[in-house]
């Protein structure tokens, strides 16, 4: 299991950030055919597919992951279900498409909309698939897929651009590797479908619906920072925030996306047995915190050289809300795993309730920090997340058996080596001149704080590196 998770892991990072230099080639020379309004009617076209496409799945792939002895006949049942609410989900979005384009006052808005929208019918026929696939740990192949999915977009999207499609090259493009994608994994792992009996699938409907509330609120709350931003404190207020926003999520965004997308398919392999729970979670959060930990917090360091040097002076504005996100993010990295455990063992009713809460706690401390500007939204996350954060450690705790003690000391080795780094960095900024060149300040300053990470995790915690090391060069031999 072990070997088998740490090879996962190897294969979506390899496949993932290939697939991703593609689409940055593609996204920087589709940027410069297209008008900025090509990408706004764009983005407006498809304000409702991530919304709609939670609803359409139901919940599914996870209740197929975590009710790991449904009959076949369940399973077609749930995929008729499927089929059936994204099918439904299409017809919401043809209703609201021309109301859309009313309120926004672009006519053309209505067609594209329905036609971003298409990409929920192939959804509906993948859902128990995919997650069948993810319950059988083919993740080397759910990774070709989505390396594929990735490349097909970029190069569909590139070529409509090229040939003068305008706006309609970004929503064809998605479109098409969605159909794509879905074509392949219904291929590689097909079922059949069945006309639903509630008293059949009753209780996985109602995991899949707790499931699906915890999506939606999670989706919204994490949007409406941006939302107050914009409403309370005006465009401009917003561009500085949604920049600093995007950066202090972007270390994280990578490795965070390759654990939690994978690790749930584990968590639910041993969800009867809480030692093993435990002992993943302790390695996996160990794992995290030393790779997250050192971008994030390096980067609240380093904010005030890098904005001006990387952005301009222009974007000045953006450093505060920068240093006060990434230190939110850093916590945040670690904390996504623990949903993950609750729904592998079944709870994802008690997820749903938290993040219903979070729902109603974040966007009012978002409100409130806004009277003293972008930065007091930013302090918004790092005073009221706590609140939403310590119920699920609570939660997990319980439920497997863990103790805070043996929580904190799998986080000693990044904590003892960002701090001595902070140190580091801080006594460089202090004693350094000021009239030396950003460019040169930066670039000490950065491996002034590697190196102090580094020389602590090899002088303190050298054991717990080697093995996590050990480990993925035993996956990767076993891989080759």
């Amino acid at each position: 299991m072990d070997r088998s998770l740490a090879r996962s892991l190897a294969w979506r990072a390899a496949t993932s950030w290939a697939s991703q230099i593609v689409s940055w080639a593609s996204f920087l020379i589709v940027a410069r055919l297209l008008a900025p309004s090509d990408f706004g009617i764009a983005a407006m076209a498809l304000v409702f597919l991530p919304h709609l496409r939670y609803l359409g799945e139901v919940g599914i792939p996870t209740a197929v992951l975590t009710f790991r002895d449904m009959t076949d006949d369940q399973l077609a049942q749930l995929n008729t279900v499927g089929l059936a609410f994204t099918l439904g989900c299409f017809g919401i979005a043809v209703a609201l498409a021309h109301p859309l384009a009313a309120f926004f006052r672009i006519p053309k808005l209505a067609p594209a909309t329905i036609v971003a929208c298409l990409a929920l019918i192939p959804q509906g026929f993948r859902n128990v698939s995919e997650g069948l696939l993810n319950k059988d740990m083919r993740f080397g192949l759910l990774s070709w897929f989505e390396a594929i999915r990735s490349i097909i977009g970029a190069g569909s999207t590139l070529a409509l651009a090229y040939f003068g499609y305008g706006y309609w090259a970004l929503i064809l493009g998605n479109l098409i590797a969605t159909i794509v994608r879905s074509i392949m994994i219904f291929v590689a792992r097909p079922h059949g479908f069945a006309i639903p009996r509630l008293e059949s699938i009753g209780k996985e409907l109602r995991f899949g619906g707790h499931v699906l509330v915890s999506l939606f609120a999670w989706s919204s709350y994490e949007r409406l920072d941006n939302v107050t931003a914009g409403r309370v404190l005006g465009q401009a207020a917003l561009g500085f925030y949604a920049m600093a926003w995007n950066l202090a999520n972007s270390p994280l965004e990578k490795v965070t996306s390759l654990v939690t997308t994978i690790i749930p398919t584990y968590f639910a392999a041993v969800q009867r047995d809480s030692a093993a729970l435990r002992r993943y979670l302790r390695t996996l959060t160990e794992s995290l915190a030393l790779a997250t930990f050192p971008a994030t917090i390096g980067l609240a360091l380093v904010a005030r050289e890098l904005i001006p040097v990387a952005l301009g002076n222009r974007w000045r504005d953006a450093i505060f809300p920068l240093e006060v996100l990434a230190v939110y993010t850093a916590f945040r990295s670690i904390v996504a795993l623990l949903p993950k455990v609750l729904n592998s063992v079944g709870n994802a009713r008690f997820v749903m309730w938290n993040d219903l809460r979070a729902l109603i706690i974040l966007p009012t401390a978002f409100f409130i920090g806004s009277h003293w500007g972008i930065g007091g939204i930013a302090f918004g996350w790092v005073l009221a997340y706590p609140l939403v954060a310590v119920p699920l450690y609570w939660k997990t705790f319980t439920t497997i058996g863990m103790t805070t003690g043996e929580y904190v000391r799998s986080l000693r080795p990044a904590l003892d080596a960002t701090i001595v780094m902070s140190v580091a960095v801080l006594l460089l900024k202090w004693k350094a001149p000021l009239g030396h060149s950003l460019v040169l300040r930066l670039i000490v300053e950065v491996a002034t704080g590697s190196a102090a990470y580094v020389a602590t995790l090899l002088l303190l915690h050298r054991g717990r590196v080697t093995a996590l090391l050990q480990m993925v060069r035993g996956s990767r031999r076993k891989a080759s």
